[in-house]
C-alpha cells in the first residue's frame, strides 16, 4: 500500500514520480506543477532524433477508469461532506483518477464560488493519491482560459476542456480556441469531444494537430465510434492518449487502442468499472467482458432518462446521498428507479431484499 507524505509539496513530488514518464522537447516540465530537467546531451539527442515522436513522451495520466463525478446537493447547497464521501469511495475502489466540474457535474448550475469550493474540496480529499481533473471548458475562449488558470491555482492536476458548444466553430476555430489556452497556461489539458452536446466534432486531422500542442495530453471521445483511436497515427497516440466517454463501447474502444474511459457509471459502481478496465489492461479479456456484461443493465438504466438524475438516484440508494438536482434537471420516474435498483442488485451493491423494500 502506497503511503503518501503529509507535506503537500512532498505529495506532489511523489505523485510526479508515479505519473511522469518523460518530457517533450523543450517542455521542461513534468506532470502537475513539478519541474524536471530536460535531456541535455546533444549526442544522445542526435542519435535518436528520427525516433522523436515516440521517444519523447508527454506528461501523462494513468491508464484506466476515471470517475466523472456528480456534484451532490443537499437542501439547495453543495454537499461537501457527501462529495468527500464519494471521493473516498472512488479511491478505495481503484479509480485511476477523478473529474469534478465535468460533463456530469451540473457545472452549469454552479456559481463561481461554488466551483472554487468544489475544486478545493476534491483536491484536498484526493490528497495526491489520484489525479484530479477539473472541467474548465466553455463556449467562450476567454472564460475557458480564466477557469483553467483557477483550476491550476487551486492545485488540480489537469484541465478537462469540452469543445465550445452552441457557437459551432469551424475546425480552424476549434484549433485556435485550444491553442490559445494551451499557449497561455502551462498546465496539462485533456480535450473532450462530445458532438452530441456541443454540435461540433474533432476530426482525426484536427486531433493530430492538437496532439502537437505541448499542454494537450489526452482526448476523451464521447461519440461511441470505436474506430477513432485507430484513425490516429502512432505518433499522435503516443503524444495524446485517447479515452472513451461512452459507457457501452468503452471496452471495444480500448481494444482499438484507447487508454481507458471517463465514466458516469463509476459514480455508482466504481469497483466494477475499475476492475473491468484493469482486467483488460493486464490481458484478461475474458474477465473484462464478463464485467462488462454485468454492467450493461446499469448502463441501460442511466440512459432511460437524464443520466445525471439516474446516477444521483443510484448514489442515494448506495451511499445515502441526496438525489437532489437543480433545475432544469428533474428527478427520474418510477420505471427508471425500478430498473436502476434492479441493476444495482445484479451488481451486488444492494441486496434484493433492501431493493424490494425500498421500492
Amino acid at each position: 500500500m502506497l503511503v503518501m507524505p503529509r507535506c503537500r509539496c512532498a505529495r506532489r513530488r511523489a505523485r510526479s514520480a508515479v505519473f511522469c514518464h518523460a518530457l517533450r522537447p523543450g517542455g521542461g516540465h513534468s506532470f502537475g506543477a513539478d519541474r524536471c530537467r530536460p535531456v541535455q546531451s546533444a549526442r544522445l539527442t542526435s542519435s535518436i532524433e528520427h525516433l522523436e515522436p515516440f521517444m519523447f513522451m508527454p506528461r501523462r495520466l494513468p491508464d484506466g477508469a476515471y470517475a466523472d463525478l456528480v456534484t451532490p446537493f443537499r437542501n439547495g447547497e453543495v454537499d461537501h461532506a457527501g462529495l468527500v464521501s464519494l471521493i473516498d469511495w472512488q479511491i478505495q475502489s481503484g479509480m485511476s483518477g477523478l473529474v469534478v466540474c465535468g460533463e456530469n457535474s451540473e457545472a452549469y448550475n454552479l456559481n463561481d464560488d461554488e466551483r472554487i469550493a468544489v475544486i478545493r474540496t476534491a483536491v484536498e480529499a484526493a490528497n495526491g493519491i489520484v489525479p484530479v481533473l477539473v472541467g474548465t471548458g466553455s463556449n467562450c475562449t476567454r472564460s475557458t482560459l480564466d477557469l483553467t488558470l483557477k483550476a491550476k491555482a487551486l492545485g488540480a492536476d489537469a484541465a478537462l476542456l469540452v469543445t465550445p458548444y452552441y457557437s459551432k466553430p469551424t475546425q480552424k476555430g476549434l484549433f485556435a480556441h485550444f491553442q490559445t489556452v494551451a499557449e497561455a497556461v502551462d498546465f496539462p489539458m485533456v480535450i473532450v469531444n462530445a458532438p452530441a452536446r456541443s454540435a461540433v466534432d474533432i476530426t482525426p486531422d484536427l486531433a493530430e494537430k492538437l496532439a502537437r500542442l505541448s499542454s494537450v495530453i489526452g482526448l476523451v471521445d464521447c461519440t461511441g465510434d470505436i474506430a477513432r483511436p485507430a484513425q490516429l497515427s502512432a505518433a499522435c497516440r503516443v503524444r495524446m492518449h485517447c479515452y472513451s466517454g461512452h459507457e457501452r463501447t468503452a471496452l471495444a474502444f480500448a481494444l482499438a487502442g484507447g487508454h481507458g474511459a471517463f465514466s458516469l457509471a463509476a459514480n455508482i459502481a466504481p469497483r466494477q468499472v475499475a476492475a473491468m478496465h484493469n482486467a483488460f489492461r493486464y490481458g484478461n479479456s475474458a474477465a473484462a467482458r464478463m464485467l462488462q456484461d454485468r454492467l450493461l443493465p446499469l448502463f441501460a438504466a442511466l440512459e432511460l432518462e437524464h443520466p445525471i438524475a439516474a446516477a444521483k438516484l443510484g448514489l442515494s440508494v448506495i451511499l445515502g446521498l441526496s438525489p437532489e438536482l437543480r433545475l432544469p434537471l428533474t428527478p427520474v420516474g418510477i420505471e427508471t428507479e425500478l430498473q436502476m435498483r434492479a441493476a444495482l442488485t445484479l451488481l451486488g451493491t444492494v441486496s434484493a431484499k433492501t431493493s424490494a423494500k425500498a421500492s
